[in-house]
């Protein structure tokens, strides 16, 4: 199978026939269904159903022209992409995966301030542990923000160690409880799981199967089975929940300056065991500048960020 019978087959279904698909590739009809035939022989089905009236796709023919019409596309995308990178300087490249933590996108907003480069291709997803962990794994992000905690450390650093990948570690925190400013627990100094009881619990959902030592709330008892559950599946949306109900969740507790709008507060969890926020990365594999670039942006945005939330719970 070559990509030019793909060329052909794509071509016939937008022309409706192979006489005018030999007219527009300036071909003879002969050669086309010459290759279309020993294509067909090749695959060992039939692509096209042919009539006095012309030809038309069979089911199978339908299938697999999906399939060509993907493949074409991505064989355009290489060759535009490295064609592009013949003719000039090729651009940077990074990405970075994260739990949905408002100083990892800050760090992103700083890289993206201070950039240099004249032409780049920076990314950054949020997405629940799992998905940065198999990002970094699969080389889709070059570096990943993930927590741990003493109850989840255990399972999450055998994945980690079987995937070769190493957890460096930022910071420990207090874990928290995220509520609205005005909420009837606002202005606590601290909380405990009774406290909570009765309110609504907002959590990031998961994909099926996706156990609980991934989830970034911070893991509580009386959290397994709430009696008022509110699943969301991004950051701003939990934050608009929280702002206007009095919901609450929990984790690391951490706010942003540049990115909160003051309507959510966070209060301190009594008697829980710190959350340990850090990256990730491939274990034997050589950090580029941008990624020692942007891990020195992250140890600022998290200072910043630690040194902000406690600002606030002292003014609460």
């Amino acid at each position: 199978m070559t990509f030019q019978q793909l060329e052909y087959i794509v071509e016939i279904s937008k022309c409706g026939s192979i006489n005018k698909a030999s007219q527009k590739l300036f071909l003879s009809q002969s050669g086309i269904s010459t290759a279309v035939r020993e294509l067909e022989g090749e695959l060992g089905i039939q692509l096209l159903a042919r009539s006095n009236r012309g030809v038309e796709f069979t089911p199978e023919g339908r299938e697999f022209l999906s399939y060509a019409a993907s493949l074409l596309e991505q064989k355009r995308q290489i060759e535009g992409l490295y064609g592009e990178a013949r003719n000039s300087v090729a651009p940077a490249q990074f990405s970075v995966s994260c739990q949905r933590y408002p100083f990892a996108v800050d760090a992103f907003l700083r890289m993206l301030r201070t950039a240099e480069e004249n032409r780049f291709r920076f990314g950054v997803r949020e997405t629940g542990m799992d998905g940065v962990i198999d990002d970094v794994y699969d080389h889709r992000a070059d570096v990943g923000i993930i927590c741990l905690t003493d109850l989840t450390e255990k399972i999450i650093r055998r994945l980690l160690d079987a995937r070769e990948l190493d957890f460096h570690e930022l910071a420990a925190v207090v874990p928290c409880a995220y509520v609205r400013r005005g909420h009837p627990l606002a202005d606590r100094t601290s909380l405990t799981e009774e406290d909570l009881s009765g309110y609504p619990y907002v959590a990031f959902e998961h994909d099926q199967g996706v156990a609980s030592d991934f989830f970034e709330e911070y893991p509580m008892a009386t959290l397994k089975k709430p009696a008022k559950y509110i699943s969301v599946n991004n950051r701003s949306t939990a934050m608009y929940v929280l702002a206007e109900t009095d919901a609450f969740t929990t984790g690391s507790g951490l706010l942003s300056e540049c990115l909160t709008d003051g309507r959510v507060v966070t209060v301190p969890l009594q008697g829980k065991t710190s959350v340990h926020l850090g990256w990730i990365h491939l274990r034997n594999t050589r950090i580029s500048p941008l990624t020692e670039r942007f891990v020195h942006l992250l140890e600022e945005a998290l200072a910043d960020s630690i040194a902000f939330t406690r600002r606030l719970q002292e003014q609460a």
